[in-house]
């Protein structure tokens, strides 16, 4: 039975398109739920109109996140902390320092976007990444300075 998705559906699809699923769990999950009506011509046309204007949303959407990450390229944080005289930190600076870092710099990046091997541990100079999207990503520099 093919289904027309009216949201996202984990595991199966994003809302808009039209998926194959076994007669039983749509006619008595899914389009009971108001999550998917079953496909018939008239959702057809109505799909296409409706792709058409999620995909023009999504290039503007994509096309902010860009300009984002560019900004975000020429930009650099310096975060204080307290560290020893050889540079070790007391503590680390982690993903919710440097976003907190980031808003006082007016971007709006919550702290799971910054994309962190391991704590950073020591004084020094860092390239981060910065994961706006699954495919818009930037490096940001992070100067971590003692107090």
């Amino acid at each position: 039975m093919q289904v027309l998705l009216k949201q996202d559906v984990r595991d199966l699809g994003k809302r808009g398109e039209v998926v194959e699923v076994a007669p039983g769990y749509g006619r008595n999950y899914l389009v009971p739920r108001g999550v998917a009506v079953a496909v018939n011509p008239a959702n057809v046309r109505q799909l296409a109109q409706e792709r058409r204007r999620l995909e023009a949303a999504e290039a503007k959407r994509r096309a902010s996140l860009t300009e984002v990450a560019q900004a975000l390229a020429k930009t650099s944080v310096t975060i204080q902390a307290r560290a020893n005289e050889e540079g070790h930190l007391f503590g680390s600076v982690g993903p919710a320092e440097i976003s907190t870092a980031l808003k006082e710099e007016e971007f709006d990046i919550g702290p799971t976007m910054v994309v962190l091997e391991k704590p950073i541990k020591e004084l020094g100079v860092f390239e981060v990444v910065i994961r706006l999207d699954p495919e818009v990503t930037s490096a940001l520099k992070v100067w971590v300075v003692g107090e």
